[in-house]
């Protein structure tokens, strides 16, 4: 039972994040889920700068390191997906330190602050992890190569929309929404994992 409990973290880790976001934001004057970055909502001086990590970041890096110490301890399991679950568990890390280190009030600031670089940092290893992970499944003998390649295609949809991302970043519109986008497709595959174990 506890095992099974587990292996639906994935899908959990999902529908926390939305959820947190949605309630962080409610408590946020004229935020733009659009326009603005997740971590505005965390952002030094915000109106909901200790509530945003303490309803997303923490738990959620729980849930994720939680999800990864599954994976690595599922019985089918190889070097591969053992890879994937220090790549989950990695991931959950570097979401507690981004909330832990909160990033700028402006997030186009061209002199970021120590915390803010560090928060940076903790963003790529987050988006790095699960770039790498879904790769991974070609290698993982018990899944089926239907499974690798939409793991493929969740990888490529990340991608597309970070692209998109940074072009919204220079435009200074949009960000939000590509941001969530290229999470989201990140997110699904978690999810799929998940429902998949």
């Amino acid at each position: 039972m506890y095992q099974e409990w587990m292996s639906y973290l994935g899908v959990v880790a999902s529908v926390w994040f939305f959820a947190g976001v949605y309630l962080a934001a409610k408590r946020y004057p004229d935020y733009s889920h659009v326009n603005q970055f997740c971590s505005e909502l965390g952002a030094c001086g915000s109106p909901t700068q200790d509530l945003s990590p303490r309803v997303n970041n923490y738990p959620l890096a729980l849930i994720f390191c939680g999800f990864g110490f599954y994976v690595i301890s599922h019985p089918q399991g190889n070097w591969a997906l053992d890879s994937i679950g220090v790549l989950i568990t990695c991931h959950g890390i570097a979401t507690a330190v981004a909330g832990f280190f909160p990033m700028d009030a402006d997030p186009y600031t061209t002199t970021p602050s120590q915390a803010c670089n560090i928060h940076s940092w903790a963003g790529v290893v987050m988006l790095l992890s699960l770039l790498i992970a879904p790769l991974l499944v070609w290698f993982v003998t018990p899944l089926e190569k239907g499974f690798a390649w939409f793991s493929t295609a969740c990888v490529l949809v990340c991608i597309g929309f970070s692209f998109k991302l940074a072009k919204a970043y220079k435009l200074k519109r949009g960000v939000g929404l590509y941001q969530r986008l290229s999470y989201g497709a990140q997110l699904v595959w978690l999810s799929a994992l998940a429902v998949i174990f």
